[in-house]
């Protein structure tokens, strides 16, 4: 008889028990989840996109929080761009349809985005504690933060305040292999992407510091990643349940031929086939053209310098691509016909600076996009054609 009463109690308390936990879980009546967005064609969309939804039923809302919304309308956006200046903001919209414009989810439908919702395992105050920060920083002197794509994004922000009020705290793990460096993370989406044009642009943007290898925390400014952190979670319980709300439909875009590596290699058999002939006119157009060259060269090392020590973004410094864009070269562009000593040994220098650079081009601490590899040679080629002048 005793036994059996102290079985009862037993189911009693588990029961209880078992009810309480459940009250205690719909006591705040809120469901938060993070929503990944995968990859758009548009290269400020190649990396997929992150944001935090709130279900409230108590209130009967459903609202998406993202901290990836900037005002193109600003005064001076683009300087501000260019500058590392632009601040971007925190904005909600509704994730389903409503009578006055699209919803989040339909957006993206329309773009042919996937998105992957992850419920998060949360305690009722640790929802309150989210919804209530989300809130304050729609303040408007809370909501506006200078944006940085590798270190303060829409992503991040989302880890920050996920790992800020989920307790214990979370420790986040590495999703990539080790001694994966930033520019390798970015490089797998713009190849998968095919976006090589925009590969080569931000290759000779970023500098060295773009090299460094990423802690497993610096790996989560990509959405995917911070998907996958969260799933790979050991010591506590993030992902509640996790669904993929809309499978994205394959699109077969085919191959480009037009690559930056195709440009450029025919740049250089452009220039040795006009410097073969003996044609005065052809002669002619060809020193209009290393004129140019080495003006538009000039240019871009110029651009690289003001990126380096006059803007705020970090991975723009330490650039090596400042060995071959030199910004002299924008000077002796007009004395490019000049039988003058210094630009002779001008010319000299460059080819034998060049020549050096291509030789060290895969041991530098920053690594350099191949397609400029052709192009090197062409500004190496011409330099030699203008010394023996």
């Amino acid at each position: 008889m005793k036994k059996v009463f102290i079985r009862l109690l037993l189911l009693f308390l588990l029961i209880n028990q078992s009810t309480s936990k459940l009250y205690s879980q719909d006591s705040s009546r809120l469901r938060i989840s993070l929503l990944t967005c995968t990859p758009g064609d548009e290269l400020y969309s190649i990396f997929g996109h992150s944001a935090i939804r709130v279900i409230d039923s108590n209130s009967v809302t459903d609202i998406v929080y993202n901290y990836g919304t900037f005002n193109f309308d600003d005064e001076g956006f683009y300087l501000k761009f260019i500058r590392g200046k632009l601040l971007y903001y925190i904005s909600t919209e509704p994730f389903n349809n409503t009578d006055s414009f699209y919803g989040f989810k339909s957006t993206y439908q329309l773009t042919n985005r996937g998105i992957t919702e992850q419920v998060l395992a949360l305690s009722p105050e640790e929802k309150i504690n989210i919804r209530h920060a989300l809130n304050e920083n729609l303040a408007e002197a809370n909501r506006y933060y200078k944006y940085d794509f590798f270190f303060d994004n829409c992503t991040t922000r989302l880890r920050d305040l996920i790992i800020k009020y989920k307790h214990p705290q979370p420790v986040l793990p590495a999703v990539m292999p080790v001694n994966t460096r930033f520019r390798q993370a970015i490089h797998q989406y713009l190849d998968k992407g095919k976006q090589y044009w925009s590969k080569l642009g931000i290759d000779i943007l970023l500098g060295a510091r773009t090299d460094a290898v990423m802690t497993a925390a610096q790996q989560q400014f990509l959405p995917d990643n911070l998907m996958s952190s969260l799933d790979s979670c050991k010591n506590t319980t993030l992902v509640h349940s996790s669904e993929n709300l809309y499978q994205v439909n394959p699109v077969n875009d085919g191959h480009s031929w037009f690559t930056p590596m195709f440009f450029f290699t025919s740049l250089l058999l452009l220039f040795i086939l006009l410097s073969l002939s003996k044609n005065r006119f052809i002669l002619t157009v060809l020193t209009g053209l290393d004129g140019a060259l080495f003006f538009l060269t000039g240019l871009l090392g110029i651009i690289l310098v003001f990126m380096w020590f006059y803007t705020d973004h970090s991975m723009t410094k330490d650039n090596f691509n400042l060995l071959w864009a030199l910004p002299t070269h924008i000077i002796i562009s007009f004395f490019i016909t000049s039988k003058k000593n210094f630009v002779k040994k001008y010319f000299l220098f460059t080819c034998i600076s060049l020549a050096a650079l291509l030789l060290a081009w895969f041991f530098l601490p920053q690594q350099m996009n191949n397609a400029l590899i052709p192009f090197v040679l062409t500004l190496m080629y011409r330099s030699t054609a203008r010394y023996f002048q």
